[in-house]
């Protein structure tokens, strides 16, 4: 997915020429910590909220310029880049820019988690099964293969390397909410499921066999 494929925001720029006063009153009005910033209709760099508190509100934002953070997205970039670079520089938005380095849109902190959302497939609905394993019996094809004898597929996959242990965190969203047998044909091939979301078959069986029982009873 790439930035210019966002539905962006409505955020306007400052210019150099611009008071200090000024761009505080519309960071207050967008609810946002930063604000692009251009010269000559060309992008310059983001300025933060907490530069413009210690200064004069009567200057210029040309006095800052050496403050500015440099960070941006160009239009073929993937989303996940402004995502890093949002999470590098603590940012509340990034601007997309042209080739000529005019800004096209800005992206929120909102419009990137939106767009993760959708990326890790949490808008469908399913279940989802994570696994830890080390490195070496990380293998897409056989988890694809052994969640598909099971007349499921899987819809996501996201992997994540835990600092601690070293081993690999294996995330699956697949593609129906009743994963009990998903779950246990990954514990009947020596898989170590970590824990997981979903609807479970076998817990319904115990729920109807307790209510058909107690039915019996009541007899």
């Amino acid at each position: 997915m790439l930035t210019p494929q966002l539905i962006a925001s409505h955020y306007p720029t400052v210019k150099l020429e611009d008071k200090v006063s000024l761009v505080l009153q519309m960071m207050d009005d967008y609810d946002v910590l930063h604000m692009p910033v251009t010269k000559d209709d060309k992008y310059v760099g983001l300025l933060a909220k907490d530069d413009l508190l210690d200064a004069d509100e009567d200057v210029l934002l040309a006095t800052l310029e050496c403050q500015l953070i440099k960070a941006s997205v160009k239009e073929d970039d993937h989303f996940l880049t402004a995502v890093k670079l949002c999470v590098d520089h603590n940012l509340t938005l990034i601007p997309i820019v042209t080739k000529e380095n005019e800004v096209s849109a800005v992206l929120s902190n909102m419009d990137l988690l939106k767009a993760m959302a959708k990326f890790t497939g949490t808008e469908e609905p399913g279940g989802m099964i994570v696994l830890e394993m080390e490195k070496r019996n990380f293998s897409f094809s056989d988890l694809g293969r052994l969640v598909e004898t099971n007349d499921a597929y899987i819809t996501q996959l996201n992997t994540f390397v835990e600092p601690d242990t070293n081993l690999i965190l294996v995330t699956i969203k697949v593609n129906k909410f009743e994963i009990s047998d998903i779950v246990a044909t990954f514990q009947r091939y020596e898989y170590n499921v970590r824990y997981y979301f979903g609807e479970e078959l076998y817990t319904n069986e115990l729920k109807d066999n307790y209510d058909s029982l107690m039915h019996y009873l009541n007899i």
